[in-house]
C-alpha cells in the first residue's frame, strides 16, 4: 500500500495519521525513536498493513501481472496501482469526497511538520503542495510518479515507463484491488491491533 492507501486505512488523529505515512521512513525498533507514543502507534500499524498485504494472495496476483522484465519491481508498482485505483473507486471506501479527505490530511501533516524526521519532511510537504494524494486518480500521474521513482534509483532499471503495465492489464489489476480492499480495511480495524507496550 502506499501514501493514500495508509491514511484512510489509518486512524484520523493527525499524529496517527503522520505515523501511517512515515512507516517507510522510519526503519528499526520503535522503541528507540524518539516520536510521540501516537506517531509510534501510526508507524507500528503502517508494518502490519504492509505485512498483511505483502503476504496476501490477491496482491501477489497482482505482482504476477507485471511482466518479467519489471517483476523486481513489482511490488512498488503494485503498491502505486493500488493508490491509482483506490482514488478512481474512492466512493466506495469512504463516504468523505477524496479531496476533502486530502485537504484534511494535508492540514495535519502541516500541523505536524516539527515532528517528522528530516528525510521524510521535504517530501511530506511537497506531497501536500503538489497534491500528489489527489493526483493519484490520474493516469498520466502514475506515469510521472514511476518515473520520478524510475531516476531516484540505479540507471538503466525498468521502472521507468511501467505504469504502462496498469494499462496493459488495468482490469485484472482493479479486480484484485476491489476483492483485496474490503479484507485489507477489515484487517486495519481490527480491534485486536494494538501496538505490544
Amino acid at each position: 500500500m502506499n501514501f493514500l492507501a495508509h491514511l484512510l486505512l489509518g486512524p484520523s488523529e493527525p499524529q496517527l495519521a503522520l505515523g501511517s505515512l512515515l512507516g517507510d521512513f522510519v526503519k528499526g525498533p520503535l522503541a528507540s525513536t524518539e516520536l510521540p507514543g501516537q506517531v509510534r502507534q501510526g508507524i507500528w500499524l503502517h508494518r502490519q498493513i504492509d505485512g498483511f498485504t505483502d503476504r496476501h494472495a490477491l496482491v501477489e496476483r497482482s505482482r504476477e501481472r507485471v511482466s518479467p522484465l519489471r517483476r523486481r519491481y513489482a511490488g512498488i508498482m503494485v503498491d502505486m496501482f493500488y493508490d491509482h485505483l483506490l482514488a478512481k473507486n474512492w466512493s466506495r471506501f469512504s463516504e468523505q469526497p477524496l479531496d476533502m479527505f486530502t485537504a484534511r490530511m494535508y492540514r495535519a501533516l502541516r500541523a505536524q511538520q516539527a515532528l517528522m524526521p528530516e528525510r521524510a519532511r521535504p517530501v511530506l510537504m511537497r506531497m501536500a503542495q503538489e497534491d500528489w494524494l489527489g493526483s493519484y486518480s490520474e493516469l498520466a500521474s502514475m506515469h510521472l510518479a514511476l518515473n520520478n521513482m524510475a531516476r531516484r534509483l540505479r540507471p538503466g532499471n525498468a521502472l521507468a515507463g511501467s505504469a504502462c503495465e496498469l494499462e496493459r492489464d488495468y482490469e485484472g489489476f482493479e479486480a484484485d484491488f476491489l476483492a483485496f480492499m474490503p479484507q485489507v480495511i477489515e484487517f486495519a480495524q481490527d480491534s485486536s491491533l494494538s501496538m505490544p507496550s
